[in-house]
């Protein structure tokens, strides 16, 4: 796969993708990008992380909450492990999380804010038990 010019916005991007992801997700998403899914990677890239999440209007720990709701909220549960890991790195404390997933209960029904518990719940005892490994 040629390698496309860099904007200034994604390579802003890729850093903070890699500071709320980490480095060893962000290796993994690039190592299984090909030629076809390129262009999709560099405009989430520039998007998501190098525009929305760039953005100083909210903090980190308030950005991760408001995801993993909207996440919760519109049933785009593959995601929320990975924003669920992402809390390590973004000051969302498991109680954020909680009132995040209470708020989806109200405003966009139990259903989906029980299937995020439930895969928060997974998360972070996965995160747990691979902190106890180290």
């Amino acid at each position: 796969m040629s390698k496309q010019p860099q904007s200034d916005r994604y390579i802003t991007g890729m850093k903070i993708r890699r500071k709320v992801l980490g480095d060893n997700h962000v290796d993994r998403a690039e190592a299984k990008k090909t030629a076809f899914d390129a262009p999709f990677q560099t405009l989430i890239t520039e998007t998501a992380w190098g525009n929305v999440w760039a953005s100083d209007g909210v903090s980190d720990r308030e950005r991760s909450m408001l995801t993993l709701a909207l996440l919760a909220a519109l049933g785009n549960f593959d995601e929320i492990p990975m924003h669920i890991r992402a809390t390590a790195r973004t000051g969302a404390s498991k109680t954020d999380v909680l009132e995040a997933f209470q708020h989806v209960a109200i405003y966009a029904g139990v259903p989906r804010a029980n299937h995020a518990l439930k895969l928060a719940k997974e998360t972070y005892a996965e995160m747990e038990q691979e902190a106890g490994k180290k």
